[in-house]
């Protein structure tokens, strides 16, 4: 059985700023640098994007891969892979919590990676915390600086 990876990290923004910059799948290239391109492929009836193709390049890694993403409840989104080049599986979640009175959010990545190339279990799990780590302080510095912004 896989075992999956988290951290947390507390914005200051309210969840609903936050869950907007995790949803604008097309300005994902601005903010996450490992991200290249999005492109949403299908939405829900809610207008949610339901599959997106993400074009990948971390350096050793680099991948063309889709991800078929689900909105289970307010605050939650979480994904797996449908097809992908170099990996097994790839399934995660953000999870947002309402901290310090509303006015910021805490934010929990969960993430569960296999390639399709033989690796030790402790190097994946140390690929998947900076991946994790890489994506919440750039999801951190986007919804601050847009919200920011906007005020």
């Amino acid at each position: 059985m896989a075992e999956h990876t988290s951290s947390s990290i507390t914005i200051e923004a309210t969840p609903a700023e936050v869950m907007a910059v995790i949803a604008d799948f097309d300005r994902y290239a601005e903010w996450t640098g490992e991200v290249k391109q999005a492109e949403v492929l299908a939405r829900d009836e809610e207008g949610r994007a339901a599959q997106v193709r993400l074009v990948l390049d971390a350096g050793a890694i680099k991948d063309d891969h889709t991800l078929a993403y689900s909105w289970p409840a307010p605050g939650v989104v979480s994904w797996s892979l449908v097809k992908s080049q170099m990996l097994r599986q790839l399934d995660g979640s953000y999870s947002l919590e309402p901290a310090a009175g509303g006015k910021h959010t805490e934010v929990t990545y969960q993430l569960t990676v296999d390639v399709k190339i033989p690796m030790l279990g402790m190097i994946k799990r140390k690929a998947e915390k900076v991946i994790i780590d890489r994506a919440l302080d750039g999801l951190k510095q986007r919804v601050e600086s847009t919200a920011s912004a906007s005020s």
